[in-house]
């Protein structure tokens, strides 16, 4: 029996037609594209803080430098970022517009997107708020990683260890995600089920999406 397209692991990213071959210069659907897909990221991130049941590895790390400093937690992700930027420094990677609007979009959306998104109790509305964050963490790194004008400020710290260190990426990955939930958990961060679930699922929703858009390309 043939296996659904959408369900083949580990896809590569798809050659599409709003894929830029520079990092600083691309057309205005591209950009549009890049746009959406961050603001959907960081959509599916506010659905997570909103669940209340767990965020992922990086938003844990925002919210405990938000309790502490008393910044919201999209500034807080943006100072992240920021700071992440300046570990590229020595690995002398390469920054592009993506990277950029990564830094600042995401965070604005988060920021936004927790004013707009009602609250709640209900323990199968906060379930479905994981499943639907993680779901449009997937398909905004889908739609980012496919428009190819330089990789978020975290992929690219990890990518340029991997470079410096050979370490494989999967460990160097590992070790970042640890370490910055371990962070933010003690600085007061948000780890619980909902955090299980987006380690879990995370990896296997962009994979499905990278698929979709494939197969979108093909038909």
């Amino acid at each position: 029996m043939r296996i659904p397209y959408w369900l083949t692991p580990h896809p590569t990213i798809p050659v599409t037609i709003w894929r830029s071959e520079n990092f600083w210069r691309a057309k205005p659907s591209t950009i549009l594209i890049l746009i959406l897909g961050l603001w959907l990221f960081g959509t599916g991130e506010a659905l997570l803080i909103k669940s209340s049941l767990g965020v992922s590895p990086w938003t844990v790390l925002a919210e405990g430098i938000a309790v502490q400093t008393r910044l919201t937690i999209g500034l807080a992700t943006f100072l992240t970022s920021v700071i992440v930027l300046t570990f590229w420094i020595p690995l002398k990677e390469r920054l592009g517009l993506g990277t950029v609007l990564n830094a600042i979009i995401i965070a604005l959306a988060i920021d936004v997107m927790l004013q707009i998104l009602p609250s709640n109790e209900v323990l199968w509305i906060n379930f479905s708020e994981v499943i639907l964050g993680v779901l449009l963490v997937g398909l905004g790194s889908s739609l980012y990683l496919t428009c190819n004008m330089g990789p978020g400020p975290r992929d690219g710290w990890m990518t340029g260890l991997h470079k410096k260190t050979k370490v494989s990426v999967g460990k160097v990955r590992l070790f970042i995600e640890i370490s910055v939930l371990a962070i933010g958990w003690l600085l007061g961060g948000t780890v619980g089920i909902g955090t299980l679930i987006f380690a879990s699922l995370i990896g296997y929703s962009v994979a499905v999406w990278l698929n979709i858009v494939k197969n979108s390309q093909n038909s």
